[in-house]
């Protein structure tokens, strides 16, 4: 079976927000674990549009909160495809806090997540390529290998960690 390749734009995902008080920290500023929630969602969305099928989050790299997002803001989250293995994808997650009232606007973080495709079964099953068009997106497929290698790699690692500590050790 030959999937057809599918361009970033097919699987762009927009999802804006207003921050409210219960979204907020005792700082008036958005909870990072409710910010993880928010782009985990968009980088699912992403990764379904793109393969067509059920997936399963995989990893998030990192998730670096480069400006605070106070509360009475708005929360942009932009996703898309950017690199694909056979059955896993790369999405790419940009957030841009803006003030409602003065318009200015900050990127706040970026992450990038992997994805698997999975059958009804849910083994991994295979996901189209992905075919960038921007410099953009050309520059972060081409650059996609290596951090999948960086992740396999630390997958790797921490699966190490996770038989040296197991599930008896008190911390």
């Amino acid at each position: 079976m030959t999937l057809s390749a599918k361009t970033c734009r097919e699987s762009f995902v927009v999802k804006t927000s207003m921050v409210l008080p219960p979204d907020t920290n005792n700082h008036g500023t958005l909870f990072g674990g409710r910010l993880m929630a928010y782009i985990d969602d968009v980088a699912a969305i992403a990764a379904t549009r793109h393969s067509r099928t059920l997936v399963v989050t995989a990893s998030t790299d990192s998730v670096d909160f480069l400006h605070p997002i106070m509360v009475g803001h708005s929360v942009c989250l932009e996703a898309f495809v950017t690199y694909t293995g056979r059955t896993s994808m790369e999405i790419f997650v940009k957030v841009v806090a803006e003030d409602m009232l003065s318009g200015e606007r900050n990127v706040c973080a970026l992450s990038f997540l992997t994805f698997v495709a999975v059958d009804a079964n849910n083994k991994p099953t295979p996901v189209p390529q992905v075919l960038p068009q921007t410099e953009a997106e050309k520059q972060l497929n081409e650059t996609g290998k290596a951090r999948a290698l960086a992740r396999k790699n630390r997958k790797s690692e921490f699966k190490k960690m996770a038989e040296m500590f197991g599930t008896d050790m008190p911390w």
